[in-house]
């Protein structure tokens, strides 16, 4: 079940965030690296109420941020629609928890609370070199629109949409 992350979260989330930079480097990913994301950005998404949690054995699983907040580069991409749209940030799934559909609950999450917000579009992105994160969105339906550049990273951003049902 998704919850509304708290503060007392914020160590077993920069716990996953710390597994996740190690696991990205051995794939040469800076998505993520020392300096993005810090715990003062999680901490920010938890006051604003935009951070989730998923629970498995009574441990932090999962979590992500889900708000209204678009990167300028998206302006740049030729999505499929011109409307109001949740955007996905900082996802990020226990590497003791993959393959359990931790990170399948959590986009399903971002569909839930964009219905309920009367909001039938998705955006989202990720490192291109995060393959892993591609396959997931991918096999949620969301369609890949382009790819940008982005945080002075070397290697492009994959951006995604998804279209639902209100």
């Amino acid at each position: 079940m998704i919850r509304q992350a708290k503060i007392d979260d914020l160590p077993c989330i920069m716990d996953i965030v710390q597994k996740t930079i190690k696991e990205m480097r051995n794939y040469n990913n800076t998505q993520w690296d020392e300096t993005y994301p810090q715990a003062s950005n999680f901490a920010t998404d938890i006051e604003k109420g935009e951070l989730f949690a998923v629970d498995r054995d009574s441990r932090l699983a999962g979590f992500i941020c889900i708000n209204r907040v678009e990167p300028l580069e998206y302006n740049e991409l030729p999505w499929s629609q011109d409307c109001l749209a949740l955007v996905i940030h900082r996802m990020a799934v226990d590497t003791n928890c993959r393959g359990n559909g931790v990170g399948t609950e959590l986009l399903a999450h971002a569909e839930c609370l964009a219905s309920q917000a009367q909001i039938n579009y998705l955006k989202t992105d990720t490192n291109s070199l995060n393959t892993n994160a591609q396959k997931l969105f991918e096999r949620c339906g969301y369609r890949r629109v382009g790819a940008m550049n982005f945080l002075g990273k070397e290697t492009p951003f994959y951006c995604y949409e998804k279209s639902i049902n209100i």
